[in-house]
């Protein structure tokens, strides 16, 4: 099974089957059948509307105009590294869209969009409820309080930094195991 967000043509296509196996073909039955894809893969592959919609005896574009509707719903992945930036009220009058800008400039993505390699995705929320702290942004579930453009780029600097040490070590953890699998051959 592939990692959430990573999941190649034959995976979506067997975990869909499993899925709609277990789902009446009952139109009502849609923004469950939804929830449960998203829950699977992370987001709503495409591949994923068009067999829905197949199995529910809707036009495609029916089951993308209710996805699309609520906000809840992806059509593309999380990254390893989700970021949240609060644009309520809040937020918004304290710098928010100047946070949101830097966030963009940084990362080199729009809001909805993810990081070539996977590791961020960067989302406009409404209100996170730290309106005292504002403006405020959420990076896998922390919290980074009163941001601004050069806190932005503290904290991504630490999350590459952390990430770059993280594959190091799977690169060295996968390298000792080739080792191993050669001399034990040997």
């Amino acid at each position: 099974m592939g990692e959430r967000g990573k999941f190649d043509e034959q995976e979506i296509k067997e975990k869909l089957t499993e899925i709609l196996a277990q789902c009446e073909q009952d139109r009502s039955r849609l923004i469950p059948v939804l929830q449960q894809t998203q829950e699977t893969f992370g987001y709503l592959p495409a591949e994923a509307i068009g067999a829905i919609a197949s199995h529910l005896g809707m036009a495609d574009v029916q089951v993308y105009g209710v996805a699309s509707f609520y906000n809840h719903f992806r059509f593309i992945p999380l990254g390893k590294n989700p970021i949240q930036m609060c644009l309520g009220t809040a937020c918004h009058m304290v710098g928010g869209p100047l946070v949101l800008e830097a966030l963009e400039r940084a990362l080199g993505i729009n809001v909805g969009g993810i990081t070539e390699d996977g590791e961020f995705s960067l989302d406009r929320v409404a209100c996170i409820g730290c309106c005292g702290l504002a403006p405020v942004m959420v990076i896998s579930d922390k919290i980074y309080p009163k941001c601004t453009s050069t806190k932005v780029d503290e904290a991504l600097v630490n999350l590459k930094m952390k990430a770059d040490e993280s594959a190091k070590m799977e690169a060295d953890a996968d390298g000792s195991a080739a080792e191993q699998a050669s001399s034990l051959k040997d």
